[in-house]
């Protein structure tokens, strides 16, 4: 930031201190609606990325890939099946007593 009465950086039509430089007020107008879509843009973004309903879809999207990986489905056949044979295994040591 620039002091009073100090030297002013200008970044495009605006100066850091906030004040205007010599530019057409029409320019100005379209400037300020640009930036007003931009911000309405971004904040419809965020307010997708916070959903709770677009969570859930982009985690379920999320869980299908996974599971489509070969990897993943040989590990869940695998825990499946050691599931199946601990039952197994209670079943028939319970009935063994």
């Amino acid at each position: 930031m620039a002091d009073r009465g100090g030297e002013v950086e200008v970044h495009g039509s605006v100066a850091v201190t906030g004040a205007v430089t010599g530019r057409d007020p029409d320019a100005l107008v379209a400037q300020i609606e640009h930036t007003r879509e931009d911000l309405a843009r971004t904040i419809d973004e965020l307010a997708d990325r916070v959903s709770p309903a677009n969570n859930v879809k982009m985690l379920r999207d999320r869980v299908k890939q996974e599971l489509a990986r070969p990897e993943v489905r040989i590990g869940a056949a695998v825990a499946g099946a050691a599931i199946v044979g601990i039952v197994i295994l209670r079943i028939w040591s319970r009935r063994r007593k």
